[in-house]
């Protein structure tokens, strides 16, 4: 397994409980950086019918997307990563308007978090929720 896919199995450790924690019908979203690297082995989920329920979608194009390849990258622009992730997100509740949850896997979302969990009023995870869980266990 390489370093990028053990961080990225990292993140969506929480795929799973969230899966049960929303309804049957509804769907997770999981917003990376991005999607085309996401291949479905990542996931970790083998039920066919689970993964139905996963709605994978990256900010691949956007603003903070371009910004990560510049060498070297300029400083973060957290606008812009709102602004890529909330249209993002927008689009995926366009074409399945069913998804219950969002599931951060990008390291740089959390600076956003709050915001969007303002404007999408959805649920949002991300690995600092796997943090304080895993922090929480052991104290």
């Amino acid at each position: 397994m390489s370093p990028a896919t053990f961080d990225f199995c990292n993140k969506i450790l929480l795929l799973p409980t969230l899966l049960r924690q929303v309804p049957p019908a509804a769907k997770i979203g999981v917003l990376t950086y991005d999607s085309t690297h996401c291949g479905e082995e990542l996931l970790g989920v083998d039920d066919p019918g689970e993964r139905a329920r996963i709605v994978i979608g990256g900010i691949e194009g956007g603003k903070f997307w371009h910004d990560e390849l510049k060498r070297p990258p300029p400083p973060i622009d957290v606008t812009s990563i709102e602004t890529d992730v909330g249209a993002r997100i927008e689009s995926l509740r366009d074409a399945y308007p069913e998804i219950a949850t969002i599931l951060f896997e990008c390291a740089a979302f959390p600076m956003v978090a709050a915001a969007i969990r303002r404007r999408v009023k959805l649920p949002v995870y991300d690995i600092t929720d796997l943090c304080r869980l895993m922090i929480a266990s052991v104290s």
